[in-house]
């Protein structure tokens, strides 16, 4: 371990190195903070498409079944919402947005990586007044074809409407597809399209469908997508602010930038001027439009074993919770 007085000298470095890719402010949208004290863990974040410049968010582990609608305007919750229908959520760890009008809530954590037999993914109906209500969500059990793993990415295409989640794992981890149809009456398998080389920890697809985001703790790669059941072509490195733990990320309506959230009380969510502005033009906000199918992009990618020493004092000064941390709860 190393000594407390190498801290100050670690964290000099781990400023010089995010000052050196210091991320693309947005011009179009504003940051906001999270002023709703009851929301400490915000793991997932989605645009809301009925209610421009509203936010969905939720806690990483609530006592009970919550969604929150934050006005970006103010940074006030506007409407809470309890799903009913599905039980007592375990570890709720992304939402996403469909153009279906639906609201998808994946209950998908898994700390020690194996423990849940299955996960859960929420379906409700985006509410059309913003009031603190109840909604019925339906509930579809998930497995993987290869077996239980923790995962924090979940999205929606707005194109297909097929579910996709991204196991997380410091070595990389998988994008999974979801059937076709998902059924409620029955297990949905979840099968994998291709690995990705990144510690995810959230994700989203840009408006058109043409663009998939992935972020981790420290960086994020963008992506060129390919369609259902094939494997996207990775393009660029993303810039991430950097956040006291990062776990979020959505894209504006208009696709012209990325929203990064993260944990912790009065927690900010940064804009950052999405790659190609959100339409694909094969360029990112860092410089670098090249296709790379392999690792060493991102903070997540070739800086990876600098970045985790790093992280590690940076987690440790921060005071944030452990990432290994136990799920609690029962199975279901």
């Amino acid at each position: 371990m190393r000594s407390l007085r190498a801290v100050p000298s670690l964290l000099a470095g781990a400023v010089l190195l995010f000052a050196v890719a210091a991320p693309a402010v947005a011009d179009d949208h504003d940051g906001f903070t999270i002023k709703d004290p009851r929301i400490v863990e915000s793991s997932g974040l989605a645009a809301s498409r009925a209610h421009p410049g509203v936010y969905w968010t939720h806690n990483d582990q609530d006592k009970g079944a919550f969604l929150y609608a934050v006005d970006s305007r103010t940074g006030k919750t506007v409407a809470t919402i309890t799903m009913t229908g599905v039980g007592a959520p375990r570890d709720v760890e992304a939402i996403s947005v469909g153009s279906d009008g639906n609201i998808y809530v994946g209950d998908i954590g898994d700390n020690l990586n194996g423990t849940w037999k299955n996960v859960w993914v929420y379906k409700l109906p985006e509410p059309k007044k913003l009031t603190d209500q109840s909604v019925r969500a339906t509930q579809y059990v998930v497995k993987y074809e290869d077996g239980p793993r923790d995962a924090e990415a979940l999205m929606v295409h707005p194109k297909t409407g097929r579910v996709y989640i991204v196991s997380k794992n410091e070595d990389g981890g998988g994008l999974y597809e979801s059937p076709e149809h998902m059924t409620a009456s029955g297990t949905n398998v979840f099968k994998r399209v291709s690995d990705i080389d990144l510690w995810v920890t959230d994700g989203a697809f840009s408006p058109d469908g043409k663009q998939l985001a992935l972020r981790g703790y420290f960086g994020g790669v963008w992506y060129a997508w390919q369609g259902d059941g094939k494997k996207p072509r990775r393009e660029g490195r993303l810039s991430v602010p950097l956040q006291r733990q990062g776990e979020s990320v959505t894209y504006t309506l208009d696709g012209t930038t990325l929203m990064y959230g993260t944990e912790g009380e009065q927690s900010e969510v940064k804009p950052v001027e999405a790659p190609g502005g959100g339409g694909g033009n094969g360029k990112s906000p860092s410089g670098d439009g090249s296709s790379a199918d392999g690792g060493g992009e991102g903070l997540d990618g070739g800086l990876k074993t600098g970045v985790i020493a790093v992280g590690a004092v940076l987690l440790a000064v921060f005071g944030l919770k452990r990432l290994s941390r136990r799920g609690g709860g029962k199975q279901r």
